[in-house]
């Protein structure tokens, strides 16, 4: 079975693509894989990357559950770049496998992977063309802040750990820019796909 086609959605934090590719899956049957969800995954109640973060940050990093709490871990890694390379060198070879996995068994043309860190974490040789997905600063910031309730030097901590937008839009092949209506985002996508399969990709 050949690969499929391979769409990475990157993007700055906060600036929609999840929105991206939940529109991708429903009106065009898009598979997707999301690093996010498998980085969930990987640190569930009882594997081995759960305990090993336990292990370092002790009980107070667990919620009553036992699940972790993850705004805790969050002021830690965020705050000290330091943890962050650790957590990220625990998680991420096993987000990686998982993907390769999705991609050996997916029996469709085309297929999404959505990876935050596409670039920061040097997985361009993983997709075949990359989408990504911008806002205005103030933009992320105040959408970051009002998801993840957080103060507005807690999200700029988020955003400064990220490489800067600028330098995603110069490295992407279509840029889809989510600052105004829904509507006009979904235009984007819709232009951007169709050029996909004008070019004979996922067909």
């Amino acid at each position: 079975m050949s690969r499929p086609f391979r769409l990475g959605i990157t993007g700055g934090i906060a600036c929609g693509k999840s929105v991206v590719a939940a529109y991708l899956q429903q009106q065009y049957r898009v598979p997707i894989v999301d690093a996010d969800v498998l980085a969930r995954q990987a640190v569930a109640v009882g594997t081995p990357i759960y305990q090993a973060i336990v292990d370092r940050y002790g009980g107070k990093i667990c919620r009553r559950d036992g699940s972790l709490d993850r705004p805790r871990l969050g002021e830690i890694i965020f705050a000290q770049p330091q943890e962050r390379q650790w957590l990220e060198a625990q998680i991420h070879p096993w987000v990686i496998a998982e993907m390769e996995r999705a991609i050996d068994t997916c029996d469709q043309p085309l297929m999404a992977l959505v990876i935050p860190l596409l670039f920061e974490a040097h997985l361009e040789g993983l997709v075949d063309h990359i989408w990504v997905v911008a806002a205005t600063p103030k933009q992320q910031l105040d959408r970051l802040q009002q998801r993840d309730r957080l103060s507005g030097h807690a999200a700029a901590q988020r955003l400064a750990s990220q490489l800067p937008l600028e330098e995603k839009i110069q490295r992407a092949d279509i840029v889809l820019w989510n600052t105004g209506s829904l509507e006009e985002l979904y235009r984007q996508v819709d232009q951007a796909f169709s050029l996909l399969g004008r070019n004979g990709k996922g067909s």
